[in-house]
């Protein structure tokens, strides 16, 4: 029959407007048989251990039609990526003890009806946080992007917004790794000397400090820019195209700076699109899953020679993750933001 337990988790209260708050989400007990139904036939029982906080997410908060990611059910469990460890499974190539990363619930045990998307951990002398980031959805992201999505060639010159978050800190790394010239802007003193000093940015700024975006891309790349990773969208893309090289290429992975607004702001200089001949292209890390594997190769040398190096802000407990994924929005959080449920 299966052990019966109670099971804290995080629900959405209603479609959200505007900036969320805390208070949208609240933490609800129910209870759970620690079992797989015997009418689900590809499903695991897992306990989460870690959840991860991405900005994506907000979207998710409000109803949606045609987006690449469902909305959030009121009155139900939020979902988003997480590590667990798999308790039953009726999938044989998902064992009990497995650990996991993909989609699970925000609740301390979740009945995951289908392990398509889900990745089994196979290497874990690394911490296990890590497959919410570097070693997750968000690594693999920085790796699509800039390898896939920009073409990179030595030499060039590249800039990142939101760069200290998961996956801008990455995509600064392997494009210096990459030998090229590397820029990124933050939000804070704190994150602008991570990107400097930590992550090996040839360059970084604090666009809040910057009064004029244009005039800041201008003098931190006098000769344009080739490659863009754009996380934040509104003023600072319009400023990016004015700066762009031509033939440059712009791998669009996120616009933070869009997200709660009502009213979405407009782009202007869209252009020079056409005059610099410039490549821009969006795109969604799930449909490069089956890279996964490349980039684990790729990137677990680097991690064990100490050539990548990566920055978790890491919230304790379940009834703290409402608060860590408000903090996104305003940059609260100093690199990749987790949620610890249970460190085993």
């Amino acid at each position: 029959m299966g052990e019966e337990v109670s099971n804290k988790k995080i629900i959405l209260k209603n479609y959200v407007k505007g900036f969320p708050k805390e208070s949208d989400m609240i933490l609800e007990t129910s209870t759970i048989k620690l079992k797989v139904p015997e009418d689900c036939n590809d499903a695991v029982l897992v306990k989460n251990l870690y959840l991860s906080c991405d900005p994506y997410m907000r979207g998710r908060m409000t109803k949606t039609e045609g987006s690449y990611v469902d909305s959030f059910t009121p009155g139900s469990a939020i979902t988003g990526l997480g590590v667990a460890r798999i308790l039953d499974s009726s999938n044989p190539n998902f064992k009990k003890g497995d650990l996991i990363w993909g989609f699970t619930g925000w609740e301390e045990y979740t009945l995951i009806k289908s392990t398509q998307g889900l990745f089994k951990i196979q290497h874990t002398d690394v911490p296990l946080s890590y497959y919410t980031g570097l070693l997750g959805m968000p690594g693999h992201t920085a790796y699509v992007g800039f390898y896939e999505i920009c073409s990179p060639k030595k030499s060039e010159t590249v800039f990142i917004s939101a760069a200290s978050g998961a996956v801008g800190q990455l995509v600064g790394q392997f494009a210096k790794l990459f030998g090229c010239y590397v820029v990124g802007s933050a939000g804070s003193k704190e994150k602008v000397d991570l990107l400097k000093n930590k992550f090996g940015f040839d360059e970084a700024f604090n666009y809040k400090e910057e009064p004029d975006l244009n005039a800041a891309l201008k003098r931190y790349f006098p000769n344009g820019i080739d490659i863009y990773f754009e996380n934040v969208g509104g003023k600072m893309l319009d400023a990016v195209l004015l700066n762009m090289r031509l033939h440059g290429r712009i791998a669009v992975c996120g616009m933070i700076s869009q997200y709660n607004l009502e009213e979405p702001e407009g782009v202007h200089n869209l252009f020079c699109v056409i005059t610099k001949r410039i490549r821009m292209e969006g795109f969604s890390v799930t449909d490069h899953y089956h890279l996964y594997p490349k980039f684990v190769e790729m990137v677990l040398p680097l991690i064990k020679e100490g050539k990548i190096t990566y920055v978790e802000d890491i919230a304790e407990g379940l009834e703290s993750a409402p608060s860590a994924l408000i903090g996104l929005f305003s940059g609260r959080n100093v690199g990749k933001q987790a949620v610890v449920i249970d460190h085993e």
